[in-house]
């Protein structure tokens, strides 16, 4: 399929899938259903990424990236997501990724050589805490209730996170926090980078999950308890915490869909490989109906995410926050890239739930993506919304349908 990707994408991407396929592949095959990878090989496939000028394409060149720009890198994510391994290989792994992208848009000159210079060159680790447990909101941030007051010429937060992605491992934390009780939390929460060394940060637990033990990622659940931080700390403007999420979190959205496009993109590759060589039924399994119209549907939503994909970015660049193709995107996005994997798995039989293939691996990862980064249903609640708006007491088909 052709799509408007301008040369320069075009070019990167074809050079990240050959690094990918040549390079990062060999090195997953080696630790397929084994323990997470050592981090020492992750600092030479790292080093070999930067050889062949293709790591942190998403950063500006002077904090040492490739200067993509957002449209152009999204189908560089998408070769870089064939292997589990292929974004840490080129430091566009999630958190990462995201909060480079935000120091990188509201951080100070001091906070960025602080901070994003040792994120863009892989010696620091950084975390997004911002979900909360039952009561204080997951789903739905307005239920926020971690707090962050000024005593002096510090700010002193205290709360409760949970699902914070690296936590257990990172070296600061991005706190999204209450700096205004009063206000609603749309206008009232503010983000801080917290050390995660700092007193009264404690890492409570690595909280049990699916998926991620080829990449050794952690899900945190992390107390703050009178964690105090100079005024410095906060990142962005104060009360404008949820303005500055947004900013991170729609782009980020697009890049979780790009790289497990890529995935899934690598699993229909293994399953059209495996089916045509299988024999069973007097022939090939690649010449049965139901798996040649299984691998038809994949290929034509798969085609359909990355246009979707393409169609928001274009509102982002373009300067718009494209909130409900966003929404949509992710939505499908995510569901297509399930049924892919999930597909793939099926038709590759006992090979598919083996760890000799990489799509077992696929498969305990994939299912994570239709929750985080904003559930299904929350997606949906936002296209709905926008939806309705217009309608008012209007006459559908015979039916009264009343405004929201």
């Amino acid at each position: 399929m052709e799509y408007d990707d301008t040369e320069r994408a075009t070019e990167f991407a074809e050079r990240t899938r050959r690094f990918v396929d040549e390079v990062v592949i060999p090195v997953e095959r080696e630790t397929l259903g084994s323990e997470p990878v050592d981090e020492d090989v992750v600092d030479d496939l790292r080093e070999r990424a930067r050889e062949r000028e293709l790591y942190a394409p998403h950063l500006p060149e002077e904090y040492g990236g490739q200067g993509l720009s957002y449209r152009d890198m999204l189908p560089v994510f998408e070769a870089a997501g064939r292997s589990l391994l292929g974004p840490p290989a080129m430091r566009v792994e999630a958190p990462d990724e995201g909060n480079m992208h935000t120091l990188e848009l509201f951080g100070t000159d001091e906070q960025k050589e602080r901070w994003l210079e040792p994120l863009v060159a892989g010696e620091a680790r950084s975390g997004f805490s911002m979900t909360e447990p039952m009561q204080g909101g997951g789903s739905d941030p307005k239920m926020l209730k971690t707090q962050a007051e000024k005593e002096g010429g510090a700010w002193v937060i205290d709360g409760h996170k949970w699902w914070t992605t690296q936590g257990a491992e990172a070296d600061v934390l991005i706190v999204m926090a209450r700096t205004d009780r009063e206000a609603h939390p749309y206008e009232g929460c503010s983000l801080f980078l917290v050390p995660t060394d700092t007193e009264g940060v404690e890492i409570v637990r690595e909280i049990p999950h699916v998926g991620g033990e080829v990449t050794g990622m952690s899900h945190a659940e992390i107390r703050f308890d009178r964690v105090e931080i100079p005024e410095e700390n906060l990142l962005g403007e104060l009360n404008e915490g949820f303005s500055h999420a947004q900013q991170r979190l729609g782009p980020a959205r697009l890049t979780h869909c790009m790289r497990y496009s890529g995935m899934a993109e690598r699993a229909l590759d293994v399953t059209k490989a495996y089916v045509s060589e299988r024999e069973g039924f007097d022939g090939p399994l690649a010449e049965k109906q139901a798996i040649r119209f299984t691998i038809a549907e994949a290929e034509t939503n798969l085609h359909a995410a990355r246009t979707m994909v393409r169609h928001a970015a274009r509102e982002i660049e373009s300067g718009g926050e494209a909130r409900i193709p966003v929404a949509m995107t992710k939505v499908f996005a995510a569901n297509t890239v399930q049924e892919v994997i999930d597909d793939c798995v099926q038709l590759c039989g006992a090979n598919g739930i083996g760890k000799d293939l990489p799509l077992a691996d696929f498969y305990e990862n994939v299912r994570q993506f239709r929750i985080v980064d904003g559930a299904d249903e929350v997606h949906k609640r936002v296209i709905a919304r926008d939806a309705f708006s217009e309608v008012d007491s209007a006459e559908v088909d015979g039916i009264t349908r009343y405004e929201e």
